[in-house]
């Protein structure tokens, strides 16, 4: 039963729509997909139409947008309420920082000769989509200036260039508080992985458990095999289950559907923990 519990669509950085998506994971096979743009529920209803059309299980998720003294984290939270007051209120308010920190990314770049207008990045991301840095890298790519986001992000868009401007984002521990709050279940994503900058000491996921952390996300692309060792430990010690997702975009990056995978265990303990009301979309079988 192959089960993807981390993926974007359009809605936030991904390249495919969210029933593209759900149609993608049909075509690798998965029987249960994950949808977790970032810091938004837009995605969620076509989703929910594609997954029952086309016979895929579907999680609907959200990645929350944190900080820890500077450092990313990014908590995955599964089925949330998405009418929930105070995790709604604090992706919101991440979405407006983002808006304001990308206006002034372009500007920067654009003083400096780098062919990028506010314009054009709007153009790659679209209407209702919350925009990051994969849209300017994007707009890069079509202006000829890089060849792929991942040149984009080696150079300009990488954390500590010139270019770089921070943006607002909730504390991880407080996140965690808000997603369990919001009925829905907190997975740290990709905990461990160092190759794309800073990341966290046990200390601080230590606090996110005592929080109601209930797992990380240890199987990803991005963890050497010692970073996978060392978050599968770590989750043992706190009690934690263990996690393995592809981090899909479509073409934005090389993340394939179904490359890391869950346990059916692990995806009926996240149903057990939520108390939402939003359950997983089941679809009917032969």
């Amino acid at each position: 039963m192959p089960i993807d519990l981390h993926t974007h669509s359009t809605a936030s950085d991904g390249t495919e729509a969210s029933e593209v998506v759900v149609a993608q994971a049909a075509r690798a096979g998965l029987d249960v997909v994950a949808l977790t743009d970032h810091d938004t529920y837009a995605g969620w209803p076509a989703a929910v139409a594609a997954a029952g059309e086309l016979g895929v299980d579907l999680v609907r998720g959200v990645e929350v947008s944190c900080s820890q003294r500077g450092i990313s984290v990014h908590l995955l939270a599964y089925l949330v309420d998405p009418e929930a007051s105070g995790l709604l209120h604090e992706l919101d308010r991440a979405r407006d920082s983002r808006v304001t920190r990308i206006d002034r990314m372009v500007e920067l770049m654009a003083a400096d000769g780098i062919p990028v207008t506010i314009d054009e990045v709007r153009a790659q991301a679209g209407v209702g989509t919350t925009m990051g840095r994969p849209h300017i890298a994007d707009a890069l790519v079509a202006s000829g200036f890089v060849r792929s986001r991942d040149e984009a992000f080696a150079d300009v868009l990488r954390n500590g260039s010139r270019y770089y401007v921070s943006h607002y984002a909730p504390d991880p521990v407080r996140a965690v508080e808000l997603v369990r709050a919001a009925g829905g279940v907190p997975v740290m994503a990709h905990p461990f992985a160092n190759g794309r900058g800073w990341t966290v000491d046990d200390s601080v996921i230590e606090r996110m458990a005592d929080a109601g952390l209930a797992g990380l996300e240890a199987h990803h692309r991005d963890h050497t095999p010692a970073e996978r060792t060392h978050a599968v430990e770590l989750a043992a010690r706190l009690g934690l289950f263990v996690t393995g997702s592809s981090d899909y975009h479509g073409a934005g990056k090389e993340n394939r559907l179904g490359e890391n995978t869950t346990t059916p265990e692990v995806l009926a303990q996240i149903e057990e923990q939520a108390t939402s009301g939003i359950d997983v979309v089941r679809v009917a079988r032969a």
